[in-house]
């Protein structure tokens, strides 16, 4: 009896920072005509790939470490409680944004849009404009999920993203919502 009351006193911090959030996110992605772009989960220590990655090698690339492939699993888990099921999951090319998508919700299709221009900005501007393309055409009787890297998420939303961390965009472009799950 004591263990499991002190479980539940360790996951009272993540829980009291999740439900003033939790509302909005929900109401956003029920609304549906959006996606929710999320940043992959945390990874390894570093800033981009090792010198010589290979998108074909996960070995060769910054992966997930533990606390990303429990937040990738919270991910699926807050959707599948809320009963939500988005009409696509797609994601960059690299392991760790499959890894995190796969871990959440299954199936996953790569879309090369959410591909990271971290090494050539001059990819982001048609990269970016492809993704707002994509978010007019989902219906407003649904959403998708999309996993990408945070300087994808800055050059569509304007904002910063920690690992783990989604927003709810509409067709327009602007951010419903905000959550780290």
């Amino acid at each position: 009896m004591r263990r499991r009351g002190l479980a539940g006193v360790a996951l009272l911090p993540w829980v009291g920072a999740w439900a003033a959030q939790d509302e909005a996110f929900l109401r956003a992605v029920r609304a549906g005509g959006c996606a929710v772009v999320f940043r992959h989960g945390q990874t390894v220590a570093g800033i981009g790939d090792p010198p010589g990655f290979a998108l074909e090698a996960c070995a060769t690339q910054r992966n997930l470490n533990d606390e990303g492939r429990a937040q990738a699993r919270r991910i699926g888990g807050w959707f599948a409680g809320h009963g939500l099921r988005p009409l696509a999951v797609r994601s960059s090319a690299w392991c760790r944004c499959q890894d995190t998508a796969r871990l959440a919700f299954g199936a996953v299709e790569v879309w090369p849009p959410l591909n990271s221009t971290f090494d050539d900005a001059a990819l982001s501007p048609a990269a970016t404009a492809r993704l707002r393309e994509a978010l007019r055409a989902i219906p407003v009787t649904g959403f998708e999920v999309w996993v990408t890297h945070q300087v994808n998420l800055s050059a569509l939303t304007g904002r910063f993203a920690a690992s783990g961390e989604g927003f709810v965009v509409d067709g327009a472009g602007a951010v419903r919502a905000q959550a780290r799950l």
